[in-house]
């Protein structure tokens, strides 16, 4: 035996890099320069988390000013801070509220958008410019999830709820434009009556804070059902009714907060049974109708305005709207759980039209789909048919 064949090397193996074929998406978070919107999608964390997974996030300067988190707080997560053309160029972006028709013109053609429905501000230029630039547009608090049930939707009208009754708290507090009395009474002193028109989620949410509060708390709603539900959830502190209408008009006349969260038929509240209602009773619609259910009454958007300042001793009243943008970084910390669970089925089915295909709760939610409107409340505003997007997904 010679001295090469004693040594000849034995080949090992050896651990070798191997990229994956999957190709993850940049999410752009651009500014919303909507007064009415104050929400943001992502806090530092969250976008941190979506980071870790591998996506890459540019976000404007100064977009999560209205949370009160810094850009430099999101560059220490892993955030590119970059330009509002940047953050639109994207392949998903988030942006709460309905887009103008200039920032539409900024998407990348064929880019995923997700946004709330808010079909009260939608506009028909700006449905048109969505199809123009064939984007899928996907309204986050219409996607269901495998039990049918709507997260974004919920945690929004829960926030909404709670919302609703810290503000009552503090209107009926206030000693100078308010009445100078606490929601929930005393030892010797009747409590606050508080009627909630209503009993999904925004209307527990509010009737858990209200009686928790120690308010008195009247639950309306058509539904006998979601009634018997909340009875259940919420306890026997809170009274639930059939909405029989003299039943409501007295609960009405007595209430110093009035909450309204949506039923159908929706009961008539015009002026003459709003004219009937306490002097300095706070009114809110937790619907997104925009406060048309109160239509004598001015609408006051509580991302926009400081509350109405509503005396006691004199007939005016107002409703309130869009409780859940008063607290914008609560929104914040709830919608970036939900999105990091959504965004990682995005990568899992390997595109969006994959995940079209194979989510139906996803595929419920968009509203326009490669230069079509496919959601009917859409068509209707652009003046056009829509189609079932599943034929557009077969064809693809």
């Amino acid at each position: 035996m010679n001295a090469s064949s004693e040594y000849t090397a034995t080949p090992m193996e050896e651990p070798v890099a191997v990229r994956s074929g999957r190709r993850l998406f940049t999410i752009g978070l651009p500014k919303c320069n909507d007064s009415a919107e104050r929400r943001f999608p992502f806090t530092p964390e969250g976008a941190q988390m979506l980071v870790e997974q591998g996506f890459t996030v540019r976000m404007e300067e100064h977009a999560a000013d209205s949370i009160h988190y810094t850009d430099n707080q999101y560059r220490s997560a892993g955030v590119k801070v970059c330009s509002r053309d940047e953050a639109f160029g994207c392949d998903i972006v988030v942006h709460l509220a309905p887009l103008e028709v200039a920032d539409i013109r900024r998407l990348r053609r064929g880019a995923l958008l997700l946004t709330l429905f808010s079909l009260c501000r939608q506009s028909a230029p700006s449905v048109r410019a969505l199809l123009d630039r064939n984007v899928i547009a996907v309204a986050i608090d219409l996607i269901k999830d495998d039990r049918g049930y709507r997260p974004f939707a919920d945690i929004l009208a829960e926030i909404d709820g709670r919302a609703a009754m810290a503000r009552a708290s503090s209107l009926l507090a206030d000693a100078t434009h308010g009445k100078g009395i606490l929601l929930g009474g005393v030892a010797g002193i009747v409590p606050c009556e508080v009627t909630i028109i209503g009993s999904d989620i925004a209307a527990c949410a509010a009737a858990r804070s209200a009686s928790g509060a120690g308010a008195m708390v009247r639950m309306f709603d058509h539904d006998v059902y979601r009634l018997r539900d909340a009875t259940r959830e919420l306890g026997p502190w809170v009274v639930t009714s059939a909405l029989h209408p003299r039943v409501l008009q007295n609960a009405l006349r007595t209430a110093d907060v009035v909450v309204y969260t949506g039923v159908a038929p929706v009961p008539d509240f015009g002026s003459e049974v709003v004219s009937q209602m306490k002097r300095g009773v706070i009114i809110f619609d937790l619907t997104h109708d925009c406060g048309k259910a109160f239509p004598s009454l001015p609408s006051i958007d509580l991302a926009l305005a400081s509350p109405m300042h509503i005396s006691p001793t004199e007939p005016s009243r107002a409703c309130y709207v869009n409780a859940g943008s008063a607290v914008p970084r609560t929104a914040a910390m709830a919608l970036s759980n939900t999105f990091i669970t959504m965004l990682g089925q995005l990568v899992d089915c390997e595109g969006v039209t994959n995940a079209l295909k194979l989510l139906p709760g996803l595929q419920c939610a968009a509203y326009t789909f490669l230069g079509k409107p496919v959601n009917r409340h859409i068509a209707a505003i652009a003046g056009m048919r829509h189609v079932d997007i599943n034929i557009y997904l077969t064809l693809s």
